[in-house]
């Protein structure tokens, strides 16, 4: 149990102690700056899914309609704590509603 919790902690933390102490090359650091979008938008896009096992996915409507003012407001102000609140407000309105 200690060695599972060793083996997990050193290749959560080794990689910074290794960065701390090499220059990455620039094409790597290039490379790596995509993943934060790209780890969202897959997160993003699941939730906008419903699986079914044997059949293409649906859309789950809540979900979508929750997501349009908060992507409008990503675009109008490229703040993540607006983003966050006016999607958690869109849905609480969508569920008061009954909308989707």
């Amino acid at each position: 149990m200690i060695g599972c919790g060793l083996i997990t902690w050193l290749s959560r933390i080794l990689p910074f102690v290794l960065v701390k102490h090499f220059r990455l090359p620039d094409w790597l650091v290039n490379f790596l700056s995509f993943v934060p979008i790209t780890i969202m938008t897959a997160l993003f896009v699941e939730n906008l899914l419903v699986p079914h096992p044997g059949h293409l996915p649906g859309i789950d409507w809540q979900n979508t309609l929750a997501s349009l003012p908060a992507i409008l407001t990503a675009v109008l102000t490229k703040s993540l704590l607006a983003i966050v609140i006016v999607g958690v407000a869109a849905m609480a309105v969508i569920r008061l509603m009954g909308w989707g």
